[in-house]
């Protein structure tokens, strides 16, 4: 029995036990090239950009929102499309077994997420499908509380590639050293990505663009095997997503795609909401909304863009980390270095690990004027959006138990875009009322 399933109610583990049956005598009939992706940051966009990339010539399927584990693994396979109740997706996927197994169309690759929270997590998801193209994006401090350790995050992931049956792939970020030395243990062929000299896969010349609607891009040089591409991506700011981008264009080379098509393919390639987006503010602001998570890595990201955007006046609204475990507090004293390095000026924090963060702000000589706590999302919303002016830039994050989307909200010049750029924008989520997370009520 693995970790995740303890608690589990019987029905559950019933339910379970037949999504996964249906999708294993699935997989079994139609041979699907599958690709999985795992880490800590940035799966989600991977996977989006290797579905982008590889169905320029093949038919794909994607996992859909949070359909990444022992639950939504199987719905992707069989085709369930995200929303509704648990009983209509069950059902729905009972319905859709059989035409899966007989009927012509049935996708050629299918490009999954695989989220690991605790240890064997990723034994279960390797029950019920075998990658052949197995992609790891990086190891950070997302889930320590339960791993304990770095060094088991690395390794619990790691058991995606080391999965991958010796004609598979393994792509791997070789910025990122615990995910390069997972290669080690590959049967298979090895394809590292990144902007590292070391990697097979790399990009170079990265330059910030101004797009033609005004907006603002990136564009930089591909290089593989001795070629060099030029690539334009529209719609990334960020130097992540372009590490997110090349984990697509190097699961594109593991399928044998040309590297002129994969360039192509990728100039559509557009993060995620909640994703650290550039969406436009009120009183002629811009909103870097980065609201889908948050751990400790991600918000170092979101900091270093935020630096690199020219603004009048730079805002961060952060909410707490979760899910770091005993040593959460220092984690957030921590960011106080990357903070300054951005030249934030006005700092609007939600929960008691971000109050922290804003102490140690305030010892360093932050004026206390530019330091607001607040205890939920919505108080630190109708604050922000007093505060935004015109020219100023607000980078807002946070885990998703705080909720942060509900701070981009208010500050969205057009409210109406919001469930079209917005993370957790379903009429149930949006109905819910904030809730404490429970790591707070542990502290109170």
């Amino acid at each position: 029995m693995t970790h995740r399933n303890d608690g589990k109610s019987a029905k559950l583990r019933a339910v379970e036990q037949l999504l996964g049956f249906m999708a294993r005598t699935v997989l079994r009939r139609r041979r699907p090239l599958i690709v999985g992706v795992t880490g800590s940051v940035g799966k989600s966009s991977a996977k989006e950009a290797a579905a982008l990339v590889l169905s320029g010539t093949m038919r794909v399927r994607k996992s859909e929102g949070n359909f990444n584990n022992e639950v939504g693994l199987p719905l992707t396979v069989l085709g369930v499309p995200e929303g509704g109740t648990a009983f209509s997706r069950i059902l729905s996927a009972c319905v859709r077994f059989l035409p899966s197994l007989l009927f012509p169309g049935y996708p050629e690759a299918l490009v999954l997420e695989m989220g690991v929270d605790r240890p064997g997590d990723m034994a279960e998801l390797l029950r019920i499908v075998s990658p052949k193209v197995g992609v790891v994006t990086n190891v950070g401090e997302s889930h320590l509380e339960y791993f304990g350790s770095l060094a088991n995050i690395a390794k619990e992931k790691g058991r995606l590639v080391t999965s991958v049956p010796a004609d598979g792939f393994a792509v791997l970020n070789a910025d990122d050293s615990r995910v390069l030395n997972m290669g080690k243990k590959v049967k298979g062929v090895v394809v590292t990505y990144g902007f590292s000299p070391e990697a097979a896969l790399r990009a170079d010349h990265v330059i910030p663009q101004v797009t033609e609607g005004g907006g603002l891009g990136s564009s930089f040089k591909l290089n593989y095997a001795g070629k060099s591409i030029p690539v334009r991506l529209p719609g990334v700011i960020a130097r992540h997503h372009i590490s997110d981008a090349l984990a697509g264009a190097a699961v594109g080379i593991a399928a044998a795609m040309n590297l002129v098509d994969i360039a192509k393919r990728l100039e559509s390639f557009v993060p995620l909401p909640g994703r650290l987006r550039l969406l436009v503010g009120r009183n002629g602001s811009g909103v870097l909304d980065d609201t889908y998570n948050a751990s400790p890595a991600s918000v170092r990201a979101a900091l270093s863009t935020l630096s690199e955007i020219p603004a009048r006046r730079k805002i961060i609204a952060l909410g707490d980390m979760l899910e770091l475990g005993s040593g959460s507090e220092e984690q957030h004293r921590a960011l106080a270095d990357d903070v300054l390095a951005a030249g934030v000026s006005l700092m609007i924090l939600v929960g008691p690990r971000s109050a922290a963060l804003g102490e140690e702000l305030l010892s360093r000589g932050v004026p206390h004027g530019s330091v607001l706590v607040f205890s939920d999302p919505d108080s630190a919303a109708a604050a922000a959006s007093d505060l935004v002016r015109e020219g100023d830039l607000v980078l807002v994050k946070g885990s998703q138990g705080v909720r942060m989307e509900k701070v981009s909200e208010a500050l969205l010049e057009n409210k109406e875009e919001a469930s079209s750029v917005l993370c957790r924008q379903s009429a149930s989520w949006r109905a819910k009322p904030f809730s404490p997370p429970s790591e707070w009520m542990k502290d109170a």
